[in-house]
């Protein structure tokens, strides 16, 4: 990718309807934009995310869009690293199972690669991967590829270099990275007022330590649960807390999470009388067990399943439709029979204590609540004082849906031939999606670029290529940057369609404009860079249908092939 002229104005791509790529003159300039557009309270906006080379900025709307993206446009260029920037020291034991390797690799020996390593200032770039994964551009010479196999599993502390970037994983998690050292530095600590140790743009100093201090903190008991509750009889394939999920903290590698069916989980709140930041229960699949505590109201939407509630008049309620499930009554929520979760409202919220401002369980990072096991008790909010609604419809899902998809940023990096393929071919779910990320089983795209893209931020809906040619499209869960190039980004009204399609199930994708985003300056030719939609290639116009077959159901913990460290 090509870095825009930096006497030039900034190059802006659509990304999807109500986001952008905003392409920067270098590294520190992309960290200076989004700190400038961070610190700036600009109305409207939701996640802004530097890359290697760009800054991401995620808006509530296209109007506010167009908005935060003239203010980008206008930003001086600039360095890393400036106004106010912190310097942070992190401690290291220099004896990394890569070390060696490092050293000959970069002929400076053992010895040479930890003075450049320690000597030199490093600048906390941007995030990904996973909470407090922060990925820090050196000043000086160290560029070192990423190992030809991962490792399985990377001991949380290590300390690790990948290209012209150092990081310290905050988790055991797999990785490619090299490792050279290890840390006791907790780069991401839910117990501190800021959990993060890094922020974007502060300096890091990595000092050589003989012996590292390690404090491993008290867990904490959970509190008793008293007052109204439900208690999980079976807890089914995979039942999490979700809510309205956690945007906002993109740079700091923190997913925006919450519900996948926005909209199903929304109808379970208004029917049972809540307010729409209330938490519900997401399940998968069916066979979810909720004996009730006190008196409460419920609602289940989303996919079909037959509803039993048993007790001394045992009695089917029917979806979509407020029911009392009086003290000692037990819900039992069937297989389900079409689509893949359900949702469970319950009048006044599931109350578990919130983690960064939201009670969603995020898969990847592993924040807010683990998934529902039996015998766990669920506290249920106050009464919000609201009437219930009438019944909402519950429809049944398509045999093949339809989803649309703005293409961009980097449909360029792809033949004509595979993006008339991509929206012509009809796709299979893989077994292997989760939360992360929906993996599509097709034909493989084919790419006409096969350089590495310089990680770049990433909305829910992105549709990732990797060089298996087979799209992933990323869903609440996936990580903030990514590394392969986005064909197009799913409209987020149909990020529903991909939460409710069960492995097996069969779509197509259909291409939509990208909105204008605001009057071009001198010489920005990008996609979306002007007052008009930005035309759809012609290569995208393609319906012809074809057939798919299916596959069996798979565990929800399979992991999604959706970053490279």
């Amino acid at each position: 990718m090509s870095a825009p002229d930096p006497a030039g104005p900034r190059r802006v791509r659509p990304l999807g309807p109500r986001a952008a790529l905003v392409e920067c003159a270098d590294l520190h300039d992309a960290v200076a934009v989004r700190a400038r557009l961070a610190a700036a309270d600009l109305p409207g906006l939701v996640d802004c995310v530097a890359g290697a080379e760009t800054v991401v900025v995620r808006a509530s709307t296209t109007a506010a869009l167009r908005d935060i993206l003239r203010a980008a446009r206008a930003a001086p260029r600039g360095r890393a690293g400036a106004g106010g920037a912190r310097t942070v020291t992190i401690d290291v034991v220099y004896d990394g199972e890569d070390l060696a390797t490092v050293g000959e690799l970069t002929g400076l020996g053992a010895d040479g690669v930890v003075r450049a390593h320690s000597e030199q200032a490093w600048t906390a770039a941007f995030a990904g991967f996973a909470p407090g994964f922060f990925y820090c551009a050196g000043e000086d010479g160290l560029d070192v590829p990423r190992r030809d196999t991962p490792r399985t599993a990377v001991p949380a502390g290590s300390v690790a270099l990948a290209g012209r970037f150092s990081a310290v994983y905050p988790r055991s998690s797999p990785g490619g990275w090299q490792l050279i050292g290890r840390s006791a530095a907790r780069m991401f600590d839910l117990d501190r007022d800021d959990p993060a140790l890094l922020r974007p743009g502060d300096r890091v100093r990595y000092r050589p330590v003989r012996d590292l201090v390690e404090i491993t903190p008290a867990a904490a008991e959970p509190a008793p649960v008293r007052g109204p509750h439900l208690r999980v009889g079976a807890p089914g394939l995979q039942t999490l807390v979700q809510d309205g999920g956690r945007a906002g903290s993109a740079a700091l590698g923190v997913s925006p999470s919450g519900a996948l069916d926005a909209a199903a989980a929304g109808s379970a709140n208004r029917l049972v009388g809540n307010g729409p930041g209330a938490a519900v229960l997401e399940n998968l699949l069916g066979g979810l067990e909720l004996t009730a505590h006190g008196e409460h109201v419920l609602a289940v939407t989303g996919a079909r399943a037959a509803l039993t509630v048993t007790g001394p008049a045992p009695w089917r309620p029917p979806l979509g439709t407020p029911f009392a499930l009086r003290d000692g009554e037990r819900l039992v929520i069937g297989t389900v029979t079409a689509g893949a979760r359900i949702y469970v409202g319950v009048r006044g919220g599931v109350a578990v204590p919130p983690v960064l401002g939201s009670r969603s369980a995020d898969t990847l990072a592993g924040l807010g609540p683990d998934p529902l096991t039996a015998g766990e008790a669920l506290p249920v909010g106050p009464d919000p004082g609201t009437a219930v609604r009438l019944p909402e419809p519950v429809p049944a899902p398509p045999a093949v849906s339809t989803v649309r998809v703005v293409p961009g940023p980097r449909d360029d990096w792809f033949a004509p031939t595979a993006v008339a393929s991509f929206f012509a071919q009809e796709w299979e779910l893989a077994t292997s999606s989760d939360r992360v990320g929906a993996r599509l089983s097709g034909e493989p795209l084919a790419r006409v670029r096969t350089d590495e893209l310089p990680s770049e931020g990433t909305v829910p809906g992105c549709v990732q290529v990797p060089p298996s040619g087979l799209p992933v499209v990323l869903l609440q869960d996936g990580p903030t940057t990514g590394g392969y190039p986005v064909l197009g980004v799913v409209h987020p009204e149909d990020l529903a369609v991909l939460a409710q399609l069960r492995p097996g199930g069969r779509l197509r994708f259909s291409p939509v404009p990208a909105p204008g985003l605001g009057a071009p300056s001198p010489g920005d030719t990008a996609a979306g860079g002007t007052d008009r939609p930005a035309p759809v290639s012609t290569a995208t116009v393609s319906s012809t249908e074809t057939s798919a077959g299916t596959s069996p159901e798979t565990s929800p913990e399979t992991a999604t092939d959706t970053s490279q460290e």
